[in-house]
């Protein structure tokens, strides 16, 4: 897997609700484990972006709530560096994706980071701006 060319800070732990930004049918999703996270005793987990999470579904269409599914952070509010620039958007996002990170939606709507591009070039193919 490659590496991040930025300083991702963790700003997502267990319970965070984030927003879906596809249209793959959920609305508002809600963290309940972090993929391939080390733990650590009495700490939760956390998550940045560029991470996989396991999400339950709390909005959207009648058959995807109460479901779980894999869900890839796109967006945080959490500032993070690239370079010497700090940067933090307005919201949590993530995108839904299937067993082998390819999207479940065929649009994203919002901006994506840049940093996803480096490992998830189908994600943001299907996205309208990556800052």
């Amino acid at each position: 897997m490659l590496g991040l060319t930025a300083k991702i800070s963790k700003g997502i732990t267990i319970g965070t609700r984030l927003n879906c930004t596809d249209n793959s049918g959920a609305k508002i999703v809600e963290v309940i484990n972090v993929v391939g996270a080390k733990a650590l005793l009495r700490r939760y987990p956390s998550a940045g972006i560029g991470d996989v999470v396991m999400v339950a579904v709390k909005k959207g269409k009648p058959e995807m709530v109460k479901k779980k599914e894999k869900a890839l952070i796109v967006r945080q509010k959490k500032v993070f560096r690239r370079g010497k620039q700090r940067i933090m958007f307005e919201d949590n996002a993530c995108v839904l994706i299937d067993d082998t990170k390819l999207p479940k939606g065929t649009e994203i709507k919002g901006a994506v980071a840049r940093e996803i591009a480096e490992r998830y070039p189908k994600v943001v193919a299907i996205a309208s701006i990556v800052v």
